[in-house]
Parts: structure tokens; sequence; C-alpha cells
């Protein structure tokens, strides 16, 4: 209990202006606004291939990149944002996202997509997404707050999926992708007022810490790592990844090859987001009374089943939308367990660090889900293959998690020499 006492004080001594309630509000503000643009880019997957005789290999490489180098960066930002505060990374961040939009909107070559869709915004989201978002919660606010708030977080990135598909569709359609790239660079700009509400202090401005909470670093990721509970996550949170970026980014076409409008797609992608938001509240909530290991497992096994289903008839209207509803309501709802769990193993102190470490193995399989999709369709012409590696995937992840054990690691008392 030192380690979260000593990492709430902080919370105490700043601006009474930032209350419990205007920490959540911002905090989830900044979940939409950077989830929520980058849900939508598989709306821009036919219109750029058209206009530039591109394959979808082409955009699945950059969006491929962007996955991976948003799972290799979020450990970097995490151990800056635990160690120096979170406001100078969230700016860094939202600087990034917003410039890779701006060039992804001036893009004509596969090499300038890479940069601005891959490299820039990669590390944008690493810097200004919704995980560093959690663990400022996990460290400002009470502990009896933090469930239902990792929750909202959650949800809140699940919102702007919603909020931000049906507008891509719309300004697509309307104004064109040039332009509807421009204006969702300029959102992400908002994200930097916002997160002066969330600003962690350095780690040395903290007074009276624990001989405990001054874990180093380097110690913290070897317990994380020597510690099977956690490696059994981080290995769980890899089909997550997996099958979030390939729905994401080829969901769309697949759905308009298969007949269904561009416009019930955009509602398919929302839909998603809609329900992940009753989700992810549900699982906050849930996972103060229920094992966190069986409400994973449990996720990953209705990802499963939701995705045989849907391959397995023919594809609607409705069954698409319904695939998205189902889907929706276990999308990101891995997350606040995810997070929960690690917290609860490691404590508060480097949370965002050892997440961030979760979070590479999440990307690196969303990196194989968006970048094989686009191989196998371009190869085969079809994305059965990967809708059947995504089953396997669910139910292994299944199995995975159902070993992980829920306390504290027991750490050695120094003794004196």
């Amino acid at each position: 209990m030192s380690t979260q006492i000593g990492e709430l004080a902080p919370a105490s001594r700043s601006s009474n202006w930032r209350t419990p309630a205007v920490i959540i509000l911002c905090g989830c503000a900044i979940g939409m606004l950077g989830f929520g643009p980058r849900s939508a880019l598989g709306f821009f997957v036919q219109p750029m291939s058209h206009e530039f005789s591109w394959g979808r290999d082409v955009f699945g490489l950059a969006i491929a990149v962007q996955n991976l180098l948003w799972g290799l960066g979020q450990p970097l930002a995490g151990a800056v944002a635990d160690r120096f505060g979170l406001f100078r990374v969230m700016c860094v961040g939202a600087l990034l996202y917003a410039g890779g939009l701006i060039l992804m909107r001036y893009s004509s070559t596969p090499l300038s997509l890479d940069i601005g869709a891959g490299v820039m915004i990669g590390f944008g989201l690493a810097g200004c997404s919704f995980n560093l978002v959690l663990s400022a919660f996990s460290k400002l606010l009470p502990a009896e707050k933090r469930g239902l708030a990792l929750g909202a977080g959650t949800a809140a990135g699940s919102f702007g999926q919603f909020l931000f598909a049906p507008i891509g569709v719309a300004l697509i359609d309307n104004f064109g992708w040039q332009q509807a790239l421009s204006v969702f660079g300029f959102l992400m700009l908002l994200i930097i007022p916002l997160s002066l509400a969330l600003s962690t202090p350095p780690v040395a401005s903290t007074a009276n810490t624990a001989p405990a909470d001054e874990q180093t670093f380097t110690r913290a990721l070897a317990e994380a790592f020597g510690h099977r509970s956690y490696v059994l996550l981080v290995l769980g949170f890899f089909t997550c990844g997996f099958q979030l970026a390939f729905i994401t980014v080829h969901l769309p076409a697949f759905l308009v090859d298969s007949g269904i409008s561009t416009q019930t797609g955009g509602w398919v992608i929302a839909a998603i987001g809609l329900f992940n938001i009753i989700g992810s509240l549900s699982v906050g909530y849930l996972q103060n009374y229920l094992p966190k290991r069986y409400i994973l497992s449990t996720i990953y096994f209705t990802r499963a089943l939701a995705t045989l289903a849907f391959i397995a008839f023919p594809i609607t209207p409705f069954s698409a939308i319904m695939f998205g509803a189902i889907s929706g309501l276990t999308w990101l709802s891995t997350v606040p367990p995810t997070s929960a769990l690690v917290a609860l193993m490691f404590g508060t102190r480097w949370l965002a660090t050892l997440y961030g470490f979760a979070f590479v193995s999440h990307q690196v399989g969303g990196f194989l889900g968006v970048w094989l999709g686009g191989i196998v369709f371009e190869r085969f012409g079809s994305y059965t293959p990967i809708w059947w590696l995504s089953i396997l995937f669910g139910v292994l992840s299944a199995l995975i998690n159902l070993p992980i054990v829920e306390k504290p690691v027991e750490r050695a008392v120094a003794q004196p020499a």
C-alpha cells in the first residue's frame, strides 16, 4: 500500500481545479480524440488505393508499421512519463499525431505514407493515447474510483471510434479524403490543453518515498519478465492487437467486397465503438467483483465464437452490424483488467512502463494482423485465412489467461549488510 499512497500524494498537492471529475473528464476526452481518427483509417484504404493505384498491401504495411511503432514507443513514452511527468509526453505525442495525419493527407508515394501514417502517427499514439491516460488515472485518482475510471477511459476511446467512423465517411464522401485528414489532424491539437489536467510530477519531486518505491527501471523490468503471470498476460494481449487491427483496417474493404455499402461499413465500425462503451464500462465495474483472468478468458473466447459465426453465414447488413455489436462488447474491454492486473502485481510506480511493454505484444499482434491481411488478400483475393487465424488466436488466449495468479508480487525485504 505504500506505493499507492506515495503516488496519490501528488494529486492531493495539485491545484484544486483538478478534481477527480475533471481528471476523468479530460482523460476521457483525450482517449476519444486519440483513438477516433486511427480507428477510421480503414475508410481511407479504398480512395487512396484507387487514386494512386496501390494494392491493399501498401496501405496495410503503413498501418502495420503504425501499430508496431505505437507498441515499441509505448514503453519509452511510459518510462519518460513515469520519470519526468505526463504533460510533456502528451504534447509531443499530439504534435506527432497531428503532423502524421497532415503528412498522410499529402502522401502520394508508399514511402511518404509509411512515414506519415506509419512512423509519425505510430509514435504519436504512443505519446498521447488512452494507455497513458489509464496510467494517469491509476496515479492521480483514489483507489475506490480507479476501476470505473479505467473502464470509462477505455469506453471513451470506443466513443471516439463510434463518433469518428461515420464522421470520417461523411467527410470523405462530401469533401474528399484529403480534407478529412486535415480536419482530423487539427482536432488532435486539442489534446495539448486537455492534458494539463492529467499532469503528473517528476519522480524526484515526490517526498517521503518508501524504500519499496525506489525500485529502478531495470529491476522493475527484470521482476516483471521473471513473473509467470505477467508473461502469460503479455502473451494473451498479442491476440487482442491482432484481432482489433485486422478488423479496424480490413473490415470496411471486406464488407464492400461482400456487397455491403461503404455507409453500412461505417455504421458497423461505429457499432463496435458504441457497444464497446457498454463492454468497457461493464468490465470496469465487474473487475472489482470477479477474477480478472476469467473476464479476459471469456472476452477472448467470445471473440472467437463471434468471428466463427460471422464467416460461417452469408454476409448481410444485419449480420455485419450484429458482428460489430458483439465485437464491440469485447473490443477494448481487455484493457481495464489487463491494466489493473499489472497494477495489482507490481504497484503503480512503473505502471505506465510495464503496461507499455505488455502493449508491445498487443501491437506486434496488430502489426501482423494488418500486414498479413494485406498480403493474404493480394495473394489469394480473400481474407479467409486471416479470419481463421484470428479464431485460433482467440481460443489460445482464452486458455493462456486462465493460470494467471491475481496477487501482488512478493518482494524480498532488503537485509542489512
